[in-house]
């Protein structure tokens, strides 16, 4: 993490790979790391919510001030995840346990990225960050953001339902847009039928919050743009490039506009992420954007459906890969003429 930062990354996304991911395939819950059945836990008290508990505070005391935390709210087992799969609240002894992780990173000045999961929990899960965003987010910052999946049909209504939460009740919503993980597992028909229909939606949805105008809320006869803080978590370099020269755009026109950051994962798309750093170069004004890099920790066996996710994302590992070879072509040429140009000078 110290030589990421190094290396001109803002910051670092930590999460605690424990979770239960269900396939829609087969119908059944696959829980990843040793997490106890429904029927060996008690009503009162449960010890996969407590071992999560452990890990997640465990993971807010290896990052710093102005890191993020991700939380995967599925890997505190069974008892939860039927909740989520009935789009209720989880038992008190969870809800105590965010609590705790909320003030925690509050006192710690880090932020908190409750990922999208997969969709039989979905629901649940949404509710549950939506109670979190209520209580915590306050005053135009997000503690608190839920993971909104550009590939899911339904997720323009859901935003403007999280959106017109915030207007009535006042509070700061944080919104993390990714295109979306869980192909291999979810319901096929929630899924956009192209890559294209993904791209557009992610695209829409990122522009769209940059320019405060999304459904019915801004734009020239909609209702007031709610408080709003915007992640923008893809490894499609036209897309982030395209929003973060919109808001530049419309920071420089003295347009309204919403807080962004960007983040990518650890040892995938480093060329986007080091090529959005260098932005501020390009533009000569030394600020640019604030790229994150997200990594996972736990057990071979905490972290095996994250591992296979990423083997299914890099399916399109080559065009990236011909992205960073002439990237790293012409980083090279840049070298080489700049070791040129310091011998020749020196004599």
């Amino acid at each position: 993490m110290d030589k990421l930062k190094r290396l001109g990354i803002r910051g670092i996304i930590l999460t605690y790979a424990r979770e239960t991911v269900f396939d829609h395939k087969t119908n059944k819950a696959q829980p990843q790391g040793h997490i106890l059945s429904e029927q060996s836990v008690a009503v009162d008290y449960c010890p996969n919510i407590e071992a999560w508990r452990k890990g997640t505070l465990e993971t807010i005391d290896l990052i710093s001030e102005g890191d993020y935390l991700a939380l995967k709210l599925s890997g505190t087992g069974p008892v939860a995840t039927k909740a989520f799969s009935a789009g209720e609240l989880p038992p008190q002894q969870m809800m105590n346990a965010l609590d705790e992780i909320c003030v925690r990173s509050r006192d710690r000045k880090v932020q908190i990225l409750v990922d999208a999961e997969s969709q039989h929990f979905q629901r649940g899960i949404a509710r549950v960050t939506l109670e979190l965003m209520r209580k915590y987010n306050r005053d135009g910052y997000a503690l608190v953001y839920n993971t909104y999946q550009a590939y899911l049909k339904s997720t323009p209504k859901l935003i403007e339902e999280h959106l017109e939460a915030a207007s009535k009740e006042g509070f700061t919503l944080g919104l993390k847009l990714v295109r979306g993980a869980y192909i291999a597992s979810d319901e096929r028909s929630l899924i956009h039928n192209t890559k294209l229909d993904t791209d557009n939606a992610y695209n829409e949805i990122a522009q769209g919050a940059l320019k405060q105008h999304i459904g019915k809320f801004g734009g020239v006869d909609g209702r007031p743009f709610p408080s709003l803080n915007l992640f923008l978590a893809s490894h499609n370099k036209e897309s982030l490039f395209a929003a973060y020269e919109l808001y530049r755009q419309r920071l420089n026109s003295n347009l309204p506009t919403v807080p962004v950051r960007f983040g990518q994962l650890h040892g995938m798309s480093d060329e986007v992420s080091f090529s959005l750093i260098q932005l501020k170069d390009v533009y000569g004004d030394n600020i640019g954007p604030e790229v994150y890099k997200c990594s996972t920790w736990g057990s071979m066996r905490e972290c095996m459906a994250y591992l296979i996710r990423r083997a299914i994302e890099n399916r399109d590992a080559v065009s990236r890969a011909n992205d960073e070879y002439s990237a790293l072509k012409a980083e090279l040429r840049r070298r080489l003429g700049f070791s040129s140009w310091l011998s020749s000078a020196s004599h």
